[in-house]
């Protein structure tokens, strides 16, 4: 696999590669935050359908998502998960917080297993909030957090993960991403004259230089669209 710091992934989503200058570095965590509706598993969705078709394999592995209804989800956009996990390019695991948290215990378990099989090269969690609630304390939360990275990054994965905000205020990205990632990626879907829109924020990314602004994002029958030249003023 290559290892330069400066090669990049595509991440799949139309505007997005143009704003990070090329996508995602390779082997790195990738933090997508946001609202209930606002895109968060449709973008990690087409990040993995990108790696599809250039026969890169990917898993899946969610707390929340029910596997039918995802597959059906994901038909609206033309995405047929089913035929990709026949072809050997992807699985579904559904998995409760707990047994994450055994996982990690047990140094992979049975995720190492099937990422060494598939030699899968991208990964998506969604969402990393239910993991991270399994944990009281702050300390025993960055630790847990920290071995999961160390698993992702042995496994020489890109991976997004999905972490849930009602409000994405200071004080709440303070508590929620605690992660040493990569990158933070904040989704917005609010309400401005009765009317919804959404918009994208490159919080941070390690070695890309941060494009200063908000910009439009939109979902539509191609999925996950960034349109990184027009900036949303209002939020």
């Amino acid at each position: 696999m290559p290892t330069s710091k400066t090669q990049r992934i595509s991440t799949g989503v139309t505007g997005m590669d143009k704003l990070i200058e090329g996508g995602f570095k390779i082997g790195s965590i990738n933090l997508i935050c946001g609202g209930a509706g606002s895109g968060k598993t449709t973008f990690g969705i087409q990040f993995l359908i990108e790696g599809f078709k250039r026969g890169e394999a990917g898993v899946y592995i969610t707390f929340e998502e029910r596997k039918q209804k995802l597959y059906d989800d994901m038909m609206e956009f033309g995405w047929d998960l089913e035929k990709y996990e026949r072809l050997g390019l992807f699985r579904f695991l559904e998995y409760t917080p707990e047994q994450i948290k055994r996982v990690l215990v047990e140094g992979g378990g049975t995720i190492d297993a099937i990422i060494t099989q598939l030699r899968a090269r991208r990964l998506v969690i969604d969402s990393i909030t239910s993991f991270a609630m399994l944990f009281h304390d702050e300390l025993t939360q960055k630790e847990s957090s920290l071995a999961l990275f160390e698993l992702i990054n042995r496994w020489e994965c890109t991976a997004v993960l999905t972490s849930q905000a009602v409000q994405l205020s200071p004080e709440e990205l303070t508590a929620q991403l605690q992660f040493e990632v990569d990158s933070i990626i904040l989704f917005y879907h609010f309400k401005q004259k009765g009317m919804r829109r959404r918009a994208l924020e490159v919080l941070k990314m390690r070695g890309t230089k941060t494009p200063e602004k908000t910009v439009k994002l939109e979902i539509n029958k191609e999925g996950v669209v960034v349109y990184p030249d027009e900036i949303v003023t209002a939020l």
